[in-house]
């Protein structure tokens, strides 16, 4: 599986999971089936498992907003990305920052990616 299916496939799955009563493991079999992917279990168990520090590191970044006022998407799609850029310095900034542009743009609405580069483009 490329990396852009890895983190599309993680951000529904960390969507669902903001969402529903699933656990980790429930939530990517749903999506997944049987397949795996180390990349894409990497990323969506790493942000769950660092999700108040990703939080909190949004939260810092955010002007003139809360971060529960943040919509559901986005927030997710920011901690998808938070997630990288505070846990993988092997993956360029940059390459992070387009994707969950990308990501935006396919799943939010017409601002969300300049919502989520805006917020993103603090970390770098």
């Amino acid at each position: 599986m490329k990396r852009r299916e890895a983190r599309e496939k993680a951000l529904q799955t960390l969507f669902q999971l903001e969402n529903t009563e699933l656990t980790v493991q429930e939530a990517m079999e749903h999506i997944m089936g049987e397949e795996t992917d180390t990349f894409y279990e990497k990323i969506v168990t790493g942000t769950t498992e660092h999700l108040q520090e990703i939080d909190a590191a949004l939260a810092e970044k955010l002007e003139n907003w809360t971060f529960d006022r943040v919509a559901k998407i986005e927030r997710t799609i920011l901690r998808l990305a938070a997630y990288e850029l505070l846990f993988t310095p092997e993956t360029p900034k940059s390459v992070v920052l387009n994707e969950a542009i990308e990501l935006s743009k396919t799943f939010g609405d017409e601002q969300s990616s300049k919502f989520v580069n805006g917020v993103l483009s603090k970390f770098a």
